[in-house]
């Protein structure tokens, strides 16, 4: 039987999110492998890989607030925003507080504007961005609201020539972590480099699920890979659900509109528009419904035979 669910890698250092999926078809001889979230190859951390039916689900994990730790190095700007670029500015005598710190951190929680950088893979015109940056070819970039729903600070050294500064975020999709750090220096009044950055969870998939590479590759072998793989509908666990009886089921399989009286309403309610995870009697993940309330209708976005 073919595997199908997601499997929850540790990204290594020095490999880029695609080195990560071909990796993954060659150990596994499978085609249908999506990652769901692009990581710098400096970068480490976790980077769900959807495998089989479950690639149909890479644009809703996709959208799942991300988690990091990173470390902002104060005093030092880059080209690429990050600890690998060439040095464009550079402050040796940096004086902060600990409160200046920790309000302007804090100031960034919420939604907020950033500006995505010249080494990202946002296309302007049709070109990456950083195919230009490569090019030395700097362009206008549109803003764009993200949002950081929480930062901790985990430690600071303030006394060091370039002070630096752990933190955890938790952030929406389109976060550039390099550049909040870029932007908490600019309101601290210095240059700022990210000089560490770590993924610690997708969603609800953090690094206790993580398999590295190397240990993929063992359980394939050993023919254990599958127990490993973490099913369809515990990724779509943040979304509403909602329980069909025997006739909706098979209705839904077929891919049909389903018509819901008054009587079957809850938990569908008129404040609730959008899209469902739909499961049978029985518990079984059918697929993804977008229940429309004017119509009293749930749609087939995403069925599972």
């Amino acid at each position: 039987m073919e595997l199908e669910g997601i499997l929850p890698i540790w990204k290594p250092a020095g490999f880029t999110s695609h080195d990560v999926v071909a990796k993954a078809r060659r150990i596994l001889r499978i085609k249908r492998i999506g990652h769901t979230g692009t990581l710098d190859p400096q970068v480490t951390g976790v980077l769900p890989l959807c495998i089989g039916r479950a690639t149909r689900l890479v644009e809703y994990i996709q959208e799942l607030p991300k988690e990091y730790e990173a470390t902002l190095k104060i005093g030092i700007a880059t080209d690429t925003e990050d600890a690998g670029g060439q040095i464009t500015a550079q402050v040796d005598d940096v004086r902060l507080t600990e409160k200046q710190v920790i309000d302007t951190i804090q100031s960034f929680v919420g939604d907020i504007f950033q500006v995505p950088p010249m080494y990202s893979a946002v296309k302007v015109d049709g070109k990456r961005l950083y195919e230009l940056a490569r090019q030395g070819v700097e362009v206008e970039r549109k803003s764009r609201t993200v949002t950081i729903y929480h930062i901790d600070i985990i430690e600071m050294n303030l006394t060091l020539d370039h002070p630096e500064i752990r933190f955890r975020v938790k952030c929406s999709k389109g976060t550039y972590i390099r550049t909040l750090c870029v932007d908490i220096g600019k309101a601290l009044g210095y240059p700022a480099v990210m000089s560490h950055l770590v993924r610690t969870s997708t969603g609800n998939i953090g690094p206790e699920q993580c398999l590295t590479l190397e240990q993929v590759e063992q359980l394939q072998q050993e023919g254990l890979l599958s127990g490993k793989l973490i099913p369809a509908e515990q990724a779509m666990a943040h979304m509403p659900a909602v329980q069909l009886n025997d006739s909706q089921a098979r209705k839904a399989l077929l891919g049909q509109k389903l018509h819901i009286t008054p009587a079957e309403m809850a938990p569908l309610t008129a404040s609730m528009d959008g899209n469902y995870a739909a499961y049978s009697p029985d518990s079984r993940f059918i697929g993804i419904f977008q229940w429309d309330s004017a119509q009293s209708e749930l749609r087939p976005v995403k069925v599972f035979s």
